[in-house]
């Protein structure tokens, strides 16, 4: 009892004391809604599995489910060009139906086939395709899905994968760039990543845990074999290997005739001749090919998809779209257009040289002109005449600069790039140097450990110079002895601005007859608009990209050893 009560009571005052209840519904529910939406986030939370020790809880609701072959099925019939790749998967498509057959005779298929080959030549479609003709179920995951910033997360997936592919068997469990996962453990030169390592590890057990009545198939997808740890590729994990090359011409030609079903081609389109003038093309470059052809169509409110557009748009994949927005002066047109010819005139000149397609110095890409050569036939053997050949070329363009104006530019940044890359090549990888003999002295793999000495390194530098010097001369010599010819289709070039590879060879003949009633450009003019133009490009900042960046866009087949 208080005292103010206890007075109150002396003096007469009845007073009487209730209690009441103090619980309040509208104070608390504020309490009540934040206390249900923490809830809420922690079962959330729970569902996602980051706080059950099963960080495969998100994963088993999306990537781990399988696709299941449906009327839009991948088979054989919708994959060309790759021939060989099929036959050699065409086994594993009649293990997948027919298992017993091969038990029957003691064979174990293949855990693994490992598919190696360019970007966009067809490794995911036809891991599809296999799945698709067996008519099995197709998981299906990155290589980068695997790696996550918490420890244990990419071995669970595996684990969770495989326990997925083992109760769905026969199926298809294709892993894409593998790369990203099974790359190289150790290295002196390499971090140590615990994590990837761990995954690594985990798939390794993985595939050694298949008995020889587990129906399931791994195929994995990568442009990148030599960078795979070496217990990756063992017998009895991926020992299967199935090179995919880019298409040769006939394969070229089946892969147009197959994209350009539902398209509306004009009737004189030959797609032979496209298939010849795309040497080099993967899959996905012919496809995107004619894609670009019918947009470019659709654009110009055409009905059927013609010449122009399908040339229009070999050279949008080649070199990238027409940039006339560009503003170039006429004195840098002028240095592009003797650049330009120079390269294609010591193209001509030279016999192991490929045929000129087109010269343009209409700016494409991060290019300020374009020559471009195409090969007569598909190439899987070079000469040291014809790796030459190609470092002249290169250098044709300066060696023209230098002829006619007296100075040189930024614009051979690109050549002086492709020219170093061959002779490199000839020196360290192809044991085409008298000095050096037949040695291997390239970088192997990742690492920048040198396996030879700092004086056979000051040789290796001295042969490249010499062959790169060598090349220059004969780009220079072609273009003095042939500087009326050069001075005539330059100044043709600036008027049409483009020219193919008929057009040349007829000023060609043309300018083998005396010039009449022409001036040569004097030097000293030329080298003051040179030097003037050289100020205008380095501060448009063009000289990083310089003006011909095709110098190597010029389409010409890979160098390759045999």
């Amino acid at each position: 009892m208080s005292a103010t009560e206890e007075q109150l009571r002396q003096h007469g005052v009845n007073v009487t004391v209730q209690a009441t209840d103090d619980t309040n519904f509208g104070t608390m529910l504020p309490n009540i809604l934040g206390l249900l939406v923490l809830l809420s986030l922690l079962f959330l939370l729970l569902r996602r599995g980051n706080l059950l020790g099963n960080p495969m809880g998100a994963f088993t609701k999306h990537l781990g489910e399988a696709r299941q072959p449906d009327g839009g099925q991948v088979t054989f019939a919708d994959v060309v060009g790759v021939d060989e790749a099929k036959h050699e998967l065409e086994e594993v498509v009649q293990f997948l139906r027919t298992p017993s057959s091969f038990k029957e005779l003691g064979a174990r298929m293949p855990r693994g086939v490992l598919l190696v080959g360019p970007p966009g030549t067809g490794k995911t479609l036809l891991s599809r395709a296999v799945a698709g003709e067996a008519s099995v179920p197709y998981f299906s995951m990155s290589g980068s899905d695997f790696v996550e910033m918490f420890v244990g997360v990419g071995a669970a997936r595996v684990r969770d994968l495989f326990r997925h592919a083992k109760k769905n068997a026969p199926c298809i469990v294709f892993l894409d760039e593998i790369d990203a996962l099974g790359r190289r453990r150790g290295g002196s030169q390499v971090r140590t990543n615990e994590e990837r390592e761990q995954t690594l590890n985990q798939l390794l057990v993985e595939m050694d845990g298949f008995n020889t009545d587990c129906a399931v198939v791994v195929i994995a997808a990568t442009n990148r074999p030599d960078v795979l740890d070496p217990a990756l590729l063992r017998s009895g994990r991926f020992d299967r290997r199935v090179s995919i090359d880019a298409p040769d011409l006939n394969g070229r030609r089946a892969i147009l005739s197959l994209y350009a079903q539902h398209k509306p081609l004009a009737p004189d389109i030959d797609l032979d001749v496209i298939a010849r003038q795309t040497p080099g093309f993967t899959g996905a470059d012919l496809a995107n090919l004619l894609n670009e052809a019918a947009i470019l169509a659709a654009r110009g409110g055409l009905r059927t998809i013609g010449t122009e557009e399908l040339e229009e748009a070999s050279l949008r994949v080649m070199a990238g779209p027409e940039k006339r927005s560009r503003m170039i002066t006429p004195e840098e047109k002028a240095i592009i257009a003797y650049h330009e010819v120079g390269h294609a005139l010591v193209m001509k000149s030279i016999a192991k040289s490929d045929p000129v397609h087109k010269v343009s110095v209409v700016s494409r890409g991060q290019a300020l002109g374009i020559t471009i050569q195409l090969p007569l036939k598909d190439r899987y053997l070079t000469s040291k005449s014809e790796l030459m050949a190609r470092m002249a070329a290169a250098m044709g363009g300066r060696a023209a600069e230098e002829i006619i104006f007296g100075d040189v530019t930024t614009g051979a940044k690109q050549d002086i790039e492709a020219a170093t890359s061959i002779a490199r090549q000839m020196v360290c990888e192809f044991g085409m140097s008298e000095r050096l003999g037949l040695v291997t002295l390239h970088r192997k793999g990742d690492g920048d450990n040198l396996f030879f000495s700092e004086l056979t390194a000051a040789d290796v530098d001295a042969e490249i110079k010499a062959l790169t010097d060598a090349a220059y001369r004969q780009a220079s010599d072609i273009c003095t002895a042939r500087r009326a010819t050069l001075v005539r289709i330059a100044e043709h070039l600036q008027q049409v601005e483009t020219i193919n590879g008929d057009e040349l060879d007829a000023l060609l003949a043309e300018s083998e007859r005396p010039l009449q009633g022409r001036m040569l450009p004097r030097q000293s003019r030329g080298a003051a608009q040179i030097a003037a133009a050289s100020v205008e490009v380095a501060t448009a900042g063009l000289e990083d990209t310089g003006r011909d960046e095709q110098d190597t866009e010029e389409v010409a087949p890979p160098v390759a050893a045999g």
